[in-house]
């Protein structure tokens, strides 16, 4: 097999050891201070007995879905309640699903991950061995994604994933290239795509061609680190890392001071996002100022943007899904930017991107589910997911034609934090759409620092 990519260049293959199992995440942060008791929230409309039945006579297929609802990561998730509702209304879900000539109904039930990893895990093992889940989606970082994929690789249960490298996935648990998880999937997109959003940008504003690299000790940083160089250099940039800090620092002083002597004009991340918060503060008042900031994982969401205030102005990001983006579920017809605005409509919050990707998963369990022959044989189920090639909510994903099978890839368009003109602060706009054509250009592509 062999790794794609949608260039000529070789995706990286991370060596990433032990990633996961010296976390307790940003203790500090509050993970958990809000949790819904132990971290769940069911639904109490079903049994949730796999291959059990409900009040209708009808048999249930039982999804588990897991988000940090809670902790340092509670951004990724703040529209994933809504999300799960909108899926139990549809009538795809609310009539049931149909497998061959049997209806099921469905039963969604959410848990909590606290943003912590061992938390991931232990939600994930409580889905299989008392909800009896027929599949778990999961979403939200690799601190989320991979305890959980990997339970469910261990149990014999179908995963989808979303919202996390592809790469910090796939090697971040362990597997090496040519080999192939039986039960797990996972659909996002990768540090091809990364490069392909990003170097674009840095073209357009004239600069030195070096790059502050802010790559943290974990598993997206590692991914990163390793990733990034290959892409760099047959653009003639220059890497400049910051070195493998710890999830939590509090003082970047001596990264700062190595990014201004080296005279770094574009900077480039993959931290969590209350650490680029205090980065970016520091930054500011010891005068880092890189003519463009191009940042991953974090300034996804309007909670994290509002905290930094105007030193967000023109920032730089990734967007994996917008409501003006032309897509439409392959569910019900609905519209990207009809699913944007009753989320505002209904929550009085600005859209996220993590609107369409979450509702993507629901979509890809469905599609799944009406493919398989018995919605409860896990191996056939896996099967499906493995091979599924449909359009929807976050546009094409063909899960047996990434870079590895069972891995679908996503198109992120360039997008610019702009000051507000309507009744939220600050807006996203697109301003670089080389990575994705459907996206349409929303605004100019301004220096981050003049």
């Amino acid at each position: 097999m062999t790794a794609g990519t949608t260039d000529d260049t070789p995706t990286p293959q991370p060596d990433f050891g032990p990633v996961l199992s010296r976390r307790t995440l940003l203790r500090g942060a509050g993970a958990g201070a809000t949790a819904l008791g132990a971290g769940w929230l069911l639904d109490a409309c079903s049994s949730g007995l796999k291959g059990g039945s409900s009040g209708s006579g009808k048999k249930t297929i039982t999804i588990g879905f897991v988000s940090p609802q809670t902790g340092p990561l509670a951004g990724f998730a703040l529209s994933d309640n809504y999300v799960v509702d909108t899926i139990r209304k549809s009538s795809a879900f609310s009539k049931g699903i149909k497998v061959g000539s049997k209806t099921y109904d469905v039963n969604i039930v959410v848990a909590d991950s606290q943003s912590d990893p061992n938390r991931a895990s232990q939600v994930a093992k409580q889905l299989i061995t008392s909800n009896k889940v027929d599949m778990i989606l999961v979403t939200s970082t690799p601190e989320v994604t991979n305890p959980v994929a990997s339970v469910c690789e261990s149990q014999g249960v179908p995963c989808v994933s979303t919202v996390v490298p592809w790469e910090s996935w796939y090697f971040g648990r362990g597997a090496k290239q040519g080999t192939t998880f039986q039960y797990t999937t996972m659909f996002f997109f990768g540090l091809a795509e990364f490069g392909k959003t990003f170097i674009p940008m840095w073209d357009r504003i004239p600069n030195n061609k070096k790059v502050a690299e802010m790559f943290p000790n974990d598993a997206d940083g590692t991914a990163f680190r390793q990733g990034w160089p290959p892409l760099l250099q047959p653009k003639g940039y220059t890497g400049v890392d910051g070195g493998a800090y710890a999830d939590g620092t509090t003082d970047y002083t001596a990264m700062i001071s190595k990014f201004k002597s080296e005279q770094c004009e574009i900077y480039v991340n993959g931290p969590l996002p209350p650490d680029f918060n205090v980065f970016w503060k520091q930054a500011a008042q010891q005068g880092f100022k890189p003519k463009l900031a191009t940042v991953a994982k974090v300034l996804l969401f309007p909670a994290d943007v509002v905290a930094l205030g105007d030193l967000v102005i023109n920032i730089a990001t990734d967007a994996w899904w917008t409501p003006t983006m032309p897509y439409k579920s392959s569910i019900d017809g609905t519209t990207a930017q009809q699913l944007g605005d009753n989320f505002t409509q209904a929550t009085g919050k600005q859209w996220v991107q993590s609107l369409g990707s979450t509702y993507s998963l629901f979509e890809v369990a469905y599609n799944a589910f009406t493919k398989a022959s018995d919605p409860h044989d896990a191996k056939d189920v896996a099967d499906k997911l493995r091979t599924m090639n449909y359009t929807g909510m976050c546009g094409a994903l063909n899960f047996g034609g990434g870079p590895v099978p069972g891995v679908g890839i996503m198109k992120p368009a360039g997008v610019q934090w702009k000051k507000g003109t309507g009744k939220f602060p600050y807006d996203l706009k697109i301003v670089d759409n080389s990575a994705n054509p459907d996206a349409p250009i929303e605004g100019d592509l301004e220096p981050t620092n003049a």
